[in-house]
């Protein structure tokens, strides 16, 4: 996809977003707008899966390691085929499997995910698992800025460094904000790029919710031979809606209807100026 395209297809995810959150009356509206740009650009121009190939041992595998933020991934599983857009009609809703966290009862989703700090340990094992099968897969994983709090994702960089996992890249969605308030407050983990780096990873900054600039650093990867990438991803909690940009309660907030129409209102003119 041009630029052009995958900016209209932001907006029409972002809408999707407010749509479902606003159906089930529950879901982390913050992060998932946050994050879309790169969901939008991993699957749309990045990723070598589709609902077909979701099987195949050489498609490239992404696991979403902040899963409270799964309407995003919801969103663009649905617009790419994974299963019809009328199955999240019941989101969260009594023995629906469209529940709060991915689950890999969901065509599309690789690993059941939730509990903060396991999708980079994963993520490392399936790539270091490619690298031992001679297999040409990649391994992407969205971590959370508060994620990094958890120490297995330090065990998990440190053991990508040492196998020289080039195969495997993790995006980190850099928002500042978590459920209890900003990350400096809570526990920070700054600098991330020089102790990602001094672990052995090459490391690159980007716009996370400019997708012409996340267009161009994936298709950098890898950015050093031997080393496992990592994007940090500059983003805005709540990108795309003015009430929601940069306020913690929008963390797992869910829309009045007033703010709903609001919201979409927002969006629809952001789309026509497209």
């Amino acid at each position: 996809m041009n630029i052009s395209e995958l900016e209209k297809k932001s907006v029409a995810y972002r809408k999707r977003i407010i749509e479902y959150i606003y159906g089930a009356k529950a879901g982390h509206t913050g992060g998932s707008l946050s994050c879309i740009d790169i969901l939008n650009v991993l699957y749309n121009d990045v990723l070598h899966v589709t609902p077909d190939s979701f099987d195949a041992p050489n498609r490239d595998r992404y696991i979403q390691s902040k899963g409270h933020c799964v309407e995003a991934l919801y969103a663009v599983l649905a617009d790419k085929g994974f299963f019809p857009s009328s199955d999240l009609d019941n989101l969260c809703s009594y023995k629906s499997h469209y529940i709060g966290h991915p689950t890999r009862k969901i065509h599309g989703v690789e690993q059941n995910t939730g509990a903060l700090g396991h999708g980079l340990p994963i993520s490392a094992g399936i790539a270091l698992s490619g690298k031992m099968d001679n297999r040409s897969y990649r391994v992407f994983t969205l971590l959370g800025d508060g994620e990094l709090s958890e120490g297995s994702n330090w065990e998990a960089a440190l053991t990508a460094a040492h196998y020289n996992l080039d195969n495997l890249c993790a995006i980190i969605d850099s928002n500042k904000l978590q459920i209890s308030g900003t990350t400096a407050e809570v526990c920070n983990t700054e600098p991330i790029d020089a102790k990602f780096e001094s672990f052995g990873w090459a490391v690159r900054h980007v716009n996370g919710n400019d997708v012409g600039a996340l267009q161009a650093i994936f298709r950098s990867l890898p950015f050093e031979k031997e080393k496992p990438s990592l994007i940090i991803a500059h983003t805005t909690k709540g990108k795309g809606i003015s009430f929601m940009e940069n306020q913690l309660k929008w963390h797992h907030g869910v829309p009045s209807e007033t703010e709903y129409v609001q919201a979409m209102n927002e969006l629809s003119l952001l789309e026509k100026s497209l």
